[in-house]
């Protein structure tokens, strides 16, 4: 979103529709090709697009401020234990997240599944548990949300936000200049 009211700013006449939804609703809307581009953070591998890697998205485990394992390092054992609050089911950071853990067999106790990173991240300041988000979901200072981001082993996962179109598609000039944007703007 910070992106695109950039260039919203550099180019004022240009309208701009903005669908947000989980990884399900961005695949629907794409096989309907209702969208001239989508943002995500995994690509489905069953239908013909172009994707575009364009920005590191690490996903990371995150504490009520003032954590006893906050300043250390500590392993995914450790934390066995835990309740974690996390993405519902059709999520893209949810697949991230069990397809990660499925791979170091271990399977989180959890406590919550919640369709918004914002209520996450308030429900962990709140003390209800971990979990796992964006770091972009988290301020620069982590303490402002009344978080921690823990440094845990096999952390952080590494999965970066992609430009997708469908193959086919003929982007309009204002998706070309968003893409171009995107890609300049993420270096």
């Amino acid at each position: 979103p910070r992106m695109l009211g950039a260039f919203c700013r550099h180019f004022p006449d240009i309208d701009v529709q903005l669908e947000i939804t989980n990884r399900a609703g961005v695949v629907a809307r794409m096989r309907a090709n209702e969208d001239d581009l989508y943002i995500m953070s995994l690509p489905p591998a069953d239908i013909d697009i172009v994707v575009r890697p364009f920005l590191d998205n690490p996903l990371v485990v995150i504490a009520p401020a003032g954590h006893p394992a906050a300043g250390q390092r500590c392993s995914l054992a450790s934390l066995a234990g835990t309740s974690f609050l996390l993405r519902e089911a059709g999520s893209g950071t949810r697949a991230a997240i069990d397809r990660h853990l499925q791979k170091l067999g271990v399977e989180p106790k959890v406590r919550l599944t919640v369709a918004s990173n914002e209520a996450i991240r308030d429900l962990v300041a709140g003390g209800l548990g971990l979990a796992i988000l964006s770091r972009h979901a988290i301020a620069a200072d982590p303490a402002a949300d009344g978080v921690c981001i823990l440094d845990v082993d096999y952390f952080p996962i590494r999965q970066p936000w992609s430009i997708v179109h469908l193959k086919g598609k003929v982007l309009s000039l204002p998706a070309q200049a968003f893409i171009g944007e995107l890609l300049q703007a993420a270096g």
